[in-house]
């Protein structure tokens, strides 16, 4: 029982610390992991505003520059790559769009653009001109470039105007990205500091042109920056050619970040580059198996003290249970009136053990006073038995002669008797017939109650020894009434069982049968074999008896109460007796009702 109960508790606490362990690891995953989702968003849009910003830097430059000095030499001091001024006539050649929009709009008009390699031939030397070699990696989209020859660069155009508000010329400049890291590092200083995780950097900011790294501080396997790598195809499909945002962890290079994907878009709408933000997953992940681990320890610490208070409190519990146990066996043994003790250190076992030291004490007043009524009442038996014995042994005798004697009246051996006297002769004999046969069946009970009924089993034939014979001896009876009985027994039909007590069946079945017939009705008796065993139906037509009637049947001095058996004399015994021998031959036997009758069906060993 100890077991049983530590093993109870023990299963509470591995499903209640395994539910805790769960809770705590979604817990830590939604607020590490997701606290760092939210923060990435957040870190695109703040590099989203500082890129905005340095295009409106040239911008503000460029306001501030007159067309008319020697604009070459203020690329450095405005921190731009390229500065031009185009009359109105020249604008139609110029390759920049933003250039060109600047000039139809008559205002100034800033944005991203790429700088063709035929264009770039026309351009000074930059830094960030150079071609890019394409590097392979590994997730990203099959291609067969090995070199990208485009410059993508922030720009800004301004109209520049006469008196009249005419445009008369567009003054504009750029910053080339490709390899342009000052960008890129600031963002990273101004959200992630310079951080290092294991020698990795915690952020990381990237621009693409189209699939290919330009400006980045992620790092390749040589811990230089990993220009010409290219993005994944699963961030590609995403922001290029859906022109979505991907917020998801993502394989960069080397490791997995935390990061977040948006287009850049010229000033069109057209997609030509990619914008990413991104954190280093490791030092997360790290953190957050960390606390993880440090919550497991505390779980399975209170997990052992449970254990180890539930081995205690098992152990208090099962010791008087155990003990309640052993006092139920000894009560079932007959050991009654057994105590235990009523003073543990639970309240509700001490108030459970008075409870049943008080039933225990009451199952042996109550034994001691069964005790005694069963043996008035087996005293009283005896003495019902004994009478039933000598009364129907003692009247078994007188009838008998008187039986014989009145039969010689009746007919005629002992001289003539008229009409009157042969009727009166007659009720005087089929009295003492109903009397003799109520004798022997208070012979017959008499045995049955004294456990006398040896069955001594032989051979039999169903239909030869058994029911012809019952129907031949009570043929005269079934004449009397008009009936037709049926013996469909098959000849060959062998039962194992005592000839004496089979005949007390087949007597009382059919004699029941005839007296509950209605004049000219139909008795059948027929029997099949079923399952190793033979089974006798024995009908009658008759009312068809109820549920409530058929329950009665069986018992001792039992008799139905309606018409049909207030017309016939019964002691109630017959099938009592009949029950009594059927069951000592191993057999059952039931009343079933049929549709115009019933029938008496029981089971016998076959031979």
């Amino acid at each position: 029982m100890k077991t049983r109960i530590l093993l109870s508790f023990l299963m509470v606490i591995l499903v209640l610390s395994i539910s805790i362990a769960l809770l705590g690891y979604w817990v830590i995953q939604k607020d590490i992991i997701g606290r760092t989702d939210r923060k990435v968003i957040h870190d695109l849009a703040t590099a989203r505003t500082v890129y905005t910003a340095e295009i409106e830097r040239i911008g503000q430059a460029l306001k501030l520059v007159s067309p008319n000095g020697n604009i070459e030499a203020l690329k450095d001091k405005l921190g731009v790559h390229y500065l031009c001024y185009v009359t109105v006539a020249e604008l139609g050649s110029v390759r920049s769009e933003i250039a060109r929009s600047a000039g139809e709009k008559a205002r100034p008009v800033g944005g991203t653009r790429i700088i063709s390699v035929e264009e770039l031939a026309t351009m000074g030397d930059f830094p960030g001109k150079q071609p890019i070699e394409i590097q392979s990696t590994p997730r990203a989209r099959p291609t067969s470039r090995t070199t990208l020859n485009l410059v993508m660069a922030k720009e800004y155009a301004v109209p520049v105007l006469d008196g009249n508000g005419a445009v008369v010329g567009v003054l504009y400049g750029g910053r080339a990205i490709n390899r342009d890291y000052s960008f890129v590092d600031h963002v990273r200083d101004m959200v992630y500091g310079r951080d290092m995780y294991k020698d990795k950097p915690v952020g990381t900011v990237t621009i693409f042109l189209d699939d290919v790294r330009i400006a980045t501080n992620v790092q390749n396997k040589d811990g230089q920056r990993a220009i010409g790598t290219r993005v994944s195809d699963e961030v590609y499909r995403a922001v290029v050619e859906q022109g979505g945002t991907w917020h998801e962890r993502a394989f960069v290079v080397t490791d997995y970040y935390k990061s977040a994907y948006e287009p850049i878009r010229d000033i069109h709408g057209g997609i030509i580059g990619i914008l990413y933000v991104g954190t280093l997953e490791q030092p997360f992940t790290d953190m957050a198996r960390e606390v993880m681990q440090l919550f497991l320890l505390s779980v399975v610490g209170v997990s052992a003290i449970a254990v180890i208070f539930s081995f205690v409190l098992a152990g208090a519990i099962s010791k008087p249970l155990t003990e309640v146990v052993r006092a139920s066996e000894c009560l079932a043994s007959g050991d009654w009136g057994y105590q235990i003790d009523p003073n543990t250190s639970i309240k509700e076992i001490n108030s459970m053990a008075e409870a049943f030291n008080a039933m225990s004490l009451g199952l042996k007043e109550r034994e001691a006073s069964l005790r005694v009524s069963n043996e008035k009442l087996a005293s009283t038996n005896k003495s019902y038995i004994d009478l039933i014995g000598f009364v129907a042994h003692e009247l078994k005798g007188i009838l008998a002669s008187a039986v014989m004697n009145a039969y010689a009246v009746r007919d005629g051996y002992l001289g003539l008797v008229n009409f009157k006297q042969r009727k009166a002769l007659d009720s005087v004999t089929r009295n003492l017939d109903y009397l003799d046969a109520t004798v022997k069946k208070f012979l017959s009970l008499g045995r049955v109650e004294r456990g006398e009924l040896p069955v001594h089993k032989t051979s039999l034939n169903l239909k030869k020894d058994v029911f012809d014979s019952s129907i031949n001896s009570l043929s005269p009876m079934a004449v009397k009434k008009s009936l037709k009985i049926a013996n469909e027994i098959s000849p060959e039909m062998v039962v194992n069982a005592d000839a004496d007590l089979m005949q007390i069946v087949a007597n009382n079945l059919v004699s029941n049968a005839i007296k509950y017939s209605p004049d000219a009705g139909k008795i059948k008796v027929s029997a099949h074999q079923i399952d190793g065993m033979i089974e006798v139906d024995v009908y009658n037509d008759s009312t068809p008896m109820s549920e409530e009637q058929r329950a009665k049947l069986f018992q001792k001095f039992s008799r139905l109460d309606n018409p049909e058996t207030k017309k016939v004399k019964g002691t109630g015994l017959g099938l009592y007796i009949t029950k009594q021998i059927i069951e000592k031959h191993g057999g059952t036997i039931t009343v079933e009702p049929r549709e115009h009758g019933n029938s008496f069906v029981f089971r016998i060993e076959r031979n």
